[in-house]
């Protein structure tokens, strides 16, 4: 059940991140991906690949693949939601 629910605001994430940057620039793009990566796809995410991985090879111990994941996909988000903050939106000032 737990697996349903991580994937499920995995989907809520994806669609909201879709719904958020409709119609915004380039920069605010970048920013609401960043955070959305960090909040909704970090934990839930390398909570479902890890869960898949220990049920594959039948390891509960493989599990722990989630420590090294979520703060590699945090990392990630926290990258694109730098690259929005210091974007340059040079169509803002033609």
């Amino acid at each position: 059940m737990a697996f349903v629910i991580a994937l499920l605001i995995v989907l809520v994430g994806l669609i909201a991140g879709f719904q958020l940057t409709e119609g915004r620039s380039e920069k605010g793009n970048y920013i609401v991906w960043g955070i959305i990566t960090m909040i909704a796809f970090a934990p839930f995410l390398s909570f479902v690949i890890g869960v898949m991985y220990g049920i594959v090879v039948k390891n509960s111990w493989a599990t722990s693949i989630m420590m090294y994941l979520s703060p590699i996909i945090f990392v990630i988000g926290l990258i694109i939601l730098l690259l929005g903050i210091y974007k340059n939106d040079k169509g803002k000032y033609k």
